[in-house]
């Protein structure tokens, strides 16, 4: 089975809106698999942007917490 998402592992709670069973699931699906992070852009973001159709995203702002 091979399963793909934009999203960090770490982020799982937020996506599915619940953290327990976020964990429930990563821990069913992660047990004895072969984890493999690609990091970069698409080639399909990196033809755009080649192309002058799309402008390279800023970095992201860190979120912080207010006291």
């Amino acid at each position: 089975m091979l399963i793909t998402s934009n999203r960090p592992v770490g982020e799982w709670g937020q996506v599915f809106g619940d953290a327990v069973a976020a964990t429930a699931i990563l821990d069913r699906l992660l047990h004895h698999s072969q984890v493999i992070t690609i990091r970069g852009d698409s080639y399909r973001l990196r033809d755009k942007r080649r192309s002058g159709l799309l402008q390279k995203a800023a970095a992201p702002t860190p979120i912080t917490s207010e006291s």
